[in-house]
């Protein structure tokens, strides 16, 4: 697992070191760079900075090249077939000088091309110098998932890339601005859906694409997508068909997953929680080795857990683990949450307003002193609709039918429940007011509303008035309708978890995975996003097995059924909670001083983006219980945060005052 940097016509060794230096984080054990000066004038040049997992030996250093130098790699993530690929490749006259799969990407690239990236399954994210041809190119690809990030800048004939922003803000004629379309998304979803960022320039590489740079022009290409079966044919197959025998290829598909991705030269450990994904996990584990599997749950003080239902039981992954023969070590922290904000935004690179980054640094931080790979249970809940959206779905189809007098009075009366902070009714009340808000329109747009936090009169009242102006005809949601219509034919469930993977997923989930495990230097790896699993879920597995149900559907129905001899029934009935962490208390304890220095009129009104009065509506309307705006003022927080340690100043400064990090020698 790395920090990779690449530069084209842009920039210098200087830049591209410091570039590299700003990702120390994501690669301790190894710093390497290349570069090329060619007779036009054009300039090549790749950083690495390394975390060794694979051939722990100086053979694995990167920027690394081929046998005769024509091809230069710089590369982040795991390949769990490079073994089956090597003895391919190596059958074909390929000679290895090491034993990592940064070589086997090199080697196959130079058999197949571009058409490479289809034979890897895994999680990746790298950038080769092709020199083979007259005129230099630059080969990018991103894993099929989006579970590694490659960031980019293109102006002309000049590219430059990177794992994270942060290093593309190290070039000298690029400054740190905002991008006021994205600010309108990140206030809609708590985060800014991809390919945009929340810096004005600055992209990431879609998940499934690769891309090529020759001659000032960018050529992006998606080679991989994942589908589904038309909608009467997907809704054709029912339970008996899927006998035994088809729940037993499941389980066993899943199973090889989590062991191909066990390969490691360093120990490999596992997040464990109350829910079914990463149980399972760990129990797939528990069979495919003779060791002690080590796991780790992260806990808050009983303070905290009062009247968050999103907060997992510690006692239920602690009598799991026992029943499996695991060592886990419970992690219960009391983080200082005002320190570590704005360390956690600047990893971050975007501001992503879901507190529970805050619970995957802490664990993986604690992790750190025993593993240096961990698994986890992302992907699960989109691969077999596990989220309360999915529910909400069927709901929604029963409330549309009841006459509109009746919604409308339903709908009146769950705005008027107060919030019941403190009590554990929260979350329902919170799912009940957005249901009521949702649940009447059209399927789509019901979908979207469930994921919004601020609709379109609240931001209208938000916005000062130039940026109203200025995003009056902006539409957040666009990513949502593009894919939706991308999967228009198919079932509607599947057209949810389509959108939960190609946006929430890789916008959320595994940008935050990456950055919090990185910021630890960590590695994280993801079995549910193995590609054959992932497939064969969305052509096999009929929508009413994953959601079975109606009134009280249940989620995740056949990967229950497929782990039923493996895990105890308390397991597999546990209702969901999500990995969070108690945003509520923290607002009217911890960070209360905070938010009225960061969110008051004077700081507000020196932005120029919001109407001050607005922002401290919502505060005092939550700090009365009238409203729950916890997220909502999250996000302004995060939003804060961000702005002073990149927009205010650069990320170089930022990094050295929170880190105190070297400059990376020049020479």
């Amino acid at each position: 697992m790395c920090g990779i940097a690449g530069l084209a016509n842009w920039g210098s060794r200087e830049v591209l070191a410091r570039m590299t230096n700003v990702q120390a984080h994501r690669g301790p054990d190894d710093f390497g760079l290349w570069e090329r000066r060619f007779p036009d004038g054009a300039y090549m040049g790749l950083g690495s900075r390394r975390l060794a997992i694979l051939d722990l030996s100086a053979d694995g250093h990167m920027p690394m090249c081929n046998e005769d130098g024509t091809l230069w790699i710089t590369y982040n993530g795991e390949i769990y077939n490079f073994a089956e690929l090597r003895h391919e490749l190596e059958s074909k006259g390929h000679r290895f000088r090491s034993r990592t799969d940064t070589e086997v990407i090199l080697h196959l690239y130079e058999q197949e091309g571009a058409e490479c990236v289809r034979r890897l399954k895994g999680m990746f994210a790298f950038c080769i110098c092709d020199l083979r041809s007259g005129s230099p190119q630059l080969f990018l690809a991103r894993d099929h998932f989006g579970v590694k990030p490659l960031y980019y800048i293109h102006r002309g004939a000049k590219l430059a890339i990177a794992s994270e922003a942060k290093a593309l803000l190290q070039l000298p004629d690029v400054a740190a601005e905002i991008d006021l379309e994205s600010l309108h998304q990140y206030l809609t979803f708590l985060w800014v859906p991809e390919p945009k960022t929340m810096f004005r320039e600055i992209y990431k590489l879609p998940a499934g694409h690769c891309a090529t740079f020759r001659d000032g022009e960018l050529k992006l290409q998606q080679y991989w997508d994942l589908t589904f079966p038309l909608a009467e044919t997907s809704r054709a197959e029912s339970e008996s068909g899927w006998n035994g025998r088809r729940v037993e290829e499941l389980g066993e598909l899943f199973r090889h997953a989590v062991q191909q991705q066990m390969v490691s030269d360093v120990p490999v450990g596992a997040f464990l929680s109350a829910g079914l994904d990463s149980s399972s996990i760990v129990a797939m584990m528990r069979r495919a080795t003779n060791q002690t599997v080590r796991t780790y749950t992260i806990t808050f003080p009983r303070k905290y857990r009062v009247g968050e239902n999103a907060l997992d039981n510690p006692e239920v992954p602690a009598r799991l683990a026992r029943h499996l023969g695991c060592e886990n070590q419970q992690i219960v922290v009391e983080p200082d949450v005002a320190d570590l904000l704005p360390r956690l935004t600047w990893h971050m690179d975007e501001p992503v307003a879901d507190p529970a980054l805050i619970a995957a640094y802490v664990v993986c931080r604690e992790a750190r002193k025993q593993s240096t790979v961990l698994l986890s249970g992302v992907g699960g809940d989109e691969l077999f609709a596990g989220y309360r959206k999915h529910v909400a779905h069927c709901w929604s189809q029963a409330y549309r039918r009841l006459p509109a007098v009746l919604r409308n009075a339903i709908a009146s009366s769950a705005e008027a429940l107060p919030s019941f902070r403190s009590t554990p009714m929260k979350g329902g009340v919170r799912l009940a007011k957005k249901m009521a808000r949702s649940a009447s329109l059209e399927p789509r747009e019901s979908f979207i509303r469930n994921c919004t936090y601020l609709d379109a009169e609240q931001k209208q009242s938000l916005y000062a008035d130039w940026l109203r102006d200025q995003l009056c005809n902006s539409d957040p949601a666009n990513r949502h309708y593009a894919a939706f219509e991308t999967v228009r034919d198919a079932d509607f469930l599947n057209q949810m978890l389509y959108l939960d993977t190609k946006i929430f997923m890789v916008s959320l989930n595994l940008n935050y995975n990456d950055k919090m495990s990185m910021a630890s230097s960590v590695e994280v790896r993801v079995p549910f996003l193995d590609r054959e699993l992932a497939e064969f879920a969305a052509w096999n597995i009929p929508p009413a097995l994953k959601l079975k149900g109606f009134f009280r559907p249940m989620t995740k129905h056949i990967f229950r059924e497929a782990m039923r001899d493996e895990l105890p029934a308390e397991v597999l009935h546990q209702p969901k909670a999500g990995f969070a962490a108690p945003v509520d208390y923290w607002l009217a304890h911890d960070l209360r001083e905070l938010v009225d220095d960061l969110l008051s009129e004077t700081s507000i009104t020196k932005r120029g983006l919001f109407r001050p009065q607005q922002v401290r509506c919502f505060i005092e309307e939550h700090r009365r219980g009238t409203e729950d705006w916890s997220m909502q003022i999250w996000q302004f927080l995060t939003l804060e945060h961000w702005m002073r340690a990149f927009i205010d100043s650069s990320a170089q400064k930022t990094a050295g005052t929170l880190f105190n990090l070297a400059e990376a020698a020049t020479a």
